[in-house]
């Protein structure tokens, strides 16, 4: 298999921080569809979005045989409000709520933009449950045994026709209505899964988690990039 070069690892760090943020929102129902996916889709909203804290592991993996590209990496991700810190290809980035820190270890170096000058790039949770919130039919799909967990599929498909994503596969653990996992499938055969794993919530997760502390890098000599 290909590795994957600095640049598309950047980029497919950035759609996967957004998958994520997708991954633990309320994200509401989304055009028309079975009214059954429709009110499993409305119960996991409800339920994820009634949290004031989650964190997580999870499992990040990207497919395409077609370009003979394939990734398998774990993570972590911290989420409260609006703010967030995803640790995930070796970097972690932090948004405390108005700006976004990319810290990067092998590069010795920290990416700072500000959200409102910025906004393509910065993902929020407000954003991205506005991005997922319509423009989408859905409808059941298959339900499967994993990890010991009854799994509850829903599809999802734009209704654009030059979406460059077919479809998307939100699986809902039916004992929960937790989020269990999200698979999307893009046209160019592309299939990118994120599974959580050891998803704990309503815990005491205290502001300054989400504080950079610029001292520290400063003084280890990072490269500081406003």
């Amino acid at each position: 298999m290909k590795k994957i070069d600095l640049k598309e690892r950047e980029l497919y760090k950035v759609k996967a921080i957004g998958f994520l943020v997708f991954f633990c929102l309320s994200f509401g129902l989304m055009a028309q569809g079975d009214p059954e996916a429709g009110k499993w889709l409305d119960e996991a909203s409800s339920t994820m979005s009634g949290y004031e804290t989650i964190s997580m592991d999870f499992d990040y993996v990207l497919d395409n045989q077609a370009e003979d590209v394939s990734q398998e990496l774990t993570g972590s991700l911290l989420l409260k409000g609006e703010k967030y810190v995803v640790n995930l290809f070796g970097s972690t980035q932090i948004f405390d709520g108005s700006k976004t820190y990319t810290i990067i270890p092998e590069n010795e170096e920290v990416n700072i933009s500000d959200a409102d000058l910025d906004p393509e790039n910065t993902f929020t949770p407000s954003k991205f449950y506005s991005f997922y919130k319509s423009g989408y039919t859905y409808e059941m799909d298959e339900q499967k045994n994993r990890d010991g967990k009854k799994i509850q599929f829903v599809r999802l498909t734009p209704i654009d026709s030059d979406s460059e994503v077919a479809s998307i596969l939100v699986g809902i653990e039916v004992s929960t209505k937790h989020i269990y996992q999200v698979i999307e499938i893009g046209n160019n055969d592309t299939r990118t899964t994120l599974t959580a794993r050891n998803m704990q919530t309503d815990g005491n997760i205290g502001d300054d988690a989400f504080t950079f502390d610029e001292k520290k890098y400063t003084d280890m000599n990072y490269l500081i990039n406003r």
